[in-house]
């Protein structure tokens, strides 16, 4: 993988390199105080073999709890499932203080910082990727990458230097990269997905179990 980039993994929490993001991020910090409102840190196995790559921290959900997929629907189908594959120890209750740990895997963020909308812009994806890629290279034993989502997939294939159009996003799609390291995709977890049936429980086990079977090997 092509990941020469200076090893900063995390933002500082008071990020600047983002002016829209910086201000709705101000703005929250106003509206709901005892929130986190700040770039979400990667959480999990520091010796991972899987980084899972998600969009970005939800209002309520990683923005409020200060940790990736936590307190929303989406971390409750995640981190249910990565219990089902035995790459957790403890119970998720959707709290940062709840006393899980991973093992084996890591999650982070492809945007650091809550988005309006849920939806960053073009620049921001870009502005993050240093991170993104940092993160990446701080992980020795890595063996998978779990991208959730196209933004995800996308940012992702771009921090490796590969082509878009060579590595399509798709559901349940993987492609073998240098190294020994192999890309999964997946359609986002998020409620919409799930409730519009488009991404199901058995979808989402079925990609966890390539990954799995990967990096068991």
């Amino acid at each position: 993988m092509n990941l020469d980039t200076p090893f900063v993994t995390e933002p500082p929490y008071e990020c600047e390199r983002c002016p829209r993001l910086r201000q709705f991020i101000l703005d929250n910090r106003l509206k709901y105080p005892s929130f986190f409102n700040g770039p979400v840190p990667s959480f999990g196995d520091a010796d991972a073999e899987l980084l899972i790559i998600g969009l970005a921290p939800g209002l309520k959900g990683a923005n409020a709890t200060g940790r990736p997929f936590t307190g929303d629907y989406a971390g409750d189908l995640l981190y249910e499932t990565l219990a089902e594959f035995d790459l957790s120890n403890g119970m998720y209750e959707g709290s940062a203080n709840d006393g899980l740990a991973l093992k084996r895997a890591m999650i982070t963020n492809a945007v650091r910082c809550v988005p309006p909308q849920n939806k960053p812009i073009g620049e921001e994806i870009n502005t993050c990727r240093d991170y993104l890629i940092s993160q990446m290279k701080a992980l020795p034993h890595l063996k998978a990458l779990l991208c959730l989502g196209k933004i995800s997939h996308d940012s992702t294939i771009r921090s490796l230097g590969l082509k878009l159009k060579d590595h399509p996003f798709a559901h349940n799609v993987a492609y073998d990269l240098e190294g020994g390291v192999t890309l999964f995709s997946s359609y986002h977890c998020s409620r919409y997905n799930t409730n519009t049936k488009r991404l199901t429980e058995k979808m989402f086990h079925d990609v966890f179990r390539a990954i799995k079977s990967h990096i068991d090997e």
